[in-house]
């Protein structure tokens, strides 16, 4: 078995930062056999100051690791610069999170939503680094090759179009599964939140399901659908891809048709990680809100899943119950919430019980809502 490759971090002086980012590493197969934290990695020529940059090149001739791996978004002259300073491949996040999809991808569609994504950073790019290429700025190292601006900008859109029409027709295919599944009198429920709450090992909780779960991050990348049983009939209950912090507008995008089923569904279980501290509880949620605000997801279809509770109330003196009150008050918390633990089954026939009340009043909100009929007759 080949060892892991080593890397350098340099993220955040933050404990949430960190773990995030130790997280993305493990994920993409990275041993960190040192780690740089700053309070800043947005300078503008080398992302960090000339100080740590001196500390990070002192790092790098002793460890010799594989990859600098730097927890925030380079431009390709920030990258550029650092490459040429260290003599390492530089990843950035948005690079990373793109490996370990690439890692992760299984079925035909995700691996197509994988490369439009590489594909769409790469276009980001493109301009940039061809400059760099026709100044002699070792145009290989970067790994554009000798290409003329109007040919690798071109190559890269024509890859983009024929990959856009091959996931054009899968949304059609889901499109008509979808319209199945009405007509058929399903109810349809999805599970979201950020990665690693526990979503898949929910999903095999609620449908005797066998998914791969774990530590790792991004373990879903593709949508699974299932039967179970809400409020005493068959629903389908699909598992989406996990959300994350600064996920770039471009990779929702590139998973469009696998986060659609969001919008789409009656009602959506929102898995949060409540063995957190509240800061990192908050970020996170507030992340995963951000993107299903994006995705046109209404927070009124929301069913809070506080999942891992079980672990709450062993560090003071407070019970689990009384330590999840205590947090949903200072989270601000708004809507319909269950203190859940997937791992051990608790309370999960009462997260059912809540996802029915949200269907059903859904439902009947629909049917009382005024018809175009009914506001030109009132005259409004």
């Amino acid at each position: 078995m080949a060892s892991a490759k080593t890397a350098i971090l340099v993220t955040y002086d933050r404990h949430d930062s960190i773990s995030e980012a130790v997280g993305l590493c493990d994920s993409a197969g990275y041993e960190i056999v040192c780690t740089i934290k700053q309070r800043l990695l947005n300078r503008t020529k080398y992302g960090v100051g000339i100080g740590t940059l001196d500390r990070l090149k002192e790092a790098t001739e002793e460890l010799r690791p594989d990859v600098i791996i730097y927890d925030e978004i380079l431009k390709p002259g920030q990258n550029y610069n650092l490459a040429s300073v260290l003599h390492r491949e530089i990843l950035d996040r948005e690079t990373l999170i793109l490996e370990i999809f690439e890692s992760r991808a299984s079925s035909t569609e995700s691996k197509l939503q994988v490369k439009l994504a590489q594909l769409r950073y790469e276009m980001a790019r493109a301009r940039e680094k061809v400059r760099l290429s026709s100044m002699g700025e070792q145009p290989g190292f970067m790994g554009i090759g000798k290409f003329g601006v109007d040919v690798y900008y071109n190559d890269i859109r024509h890859r983009m179009n024929a990959i856009r029409g091959k996931l054009e027709k899968s949304g059609r295919q889901r499109e008509l599964h979808r319209q199945g599944r009405r007509r058929a009198g399903f109810k349809t429920i999805s599970l979201a939140g950020y990665t690693s709450a526990g979503k898949t090992t929910l999903f095999n909780r609620m449908t005797g399901e066998d998914g791969r779960t774990g530590g790792e991050l991004f373990t879903t990348l593709s949508t699974t659908i299932r039967k179970t049983v809400i409020g005493g009939s068959e629903s389908l209950v699909s598992d989406t891809v996990g959300f994350i912090s600064k996920l770039p507008a471009y990779m929702i995008d590139a998973f469009g048709s696998t986060l659609e089923e969001l919008r789409y569904a009656d009602a959506i279980i929102l898995v949060i990680d409540f063995s957190d501290d509240v800061p990192a509880i908050r970020k996170k949620l507030n992340s995963c809100q951000a993107t299903l605000g994006e995705l046109g997801v209404g927070r009124e279809k929301i069913v809070y899943a506080l999942n891992k509770s079980d672990l709450l109330g062993t560090l003071q003196e407070n019970d689990a119950a009384e330590d999840v009150e205590q947090r949903v008050r200072q989270l601000g918390l708004r809507g319909r919430w269950v203190a859940i633990s997937a791992w051990t089954s608790s309370n999960i026939d009462l997260l059912r019980d809540t996802v029915a009340d949200v269907i059903t009043e859904r439902l009947q909100d629909v049917r009382h809502a005024p018809t175009v009929q009914d506001r030109e007759e009132s005259g409004t």
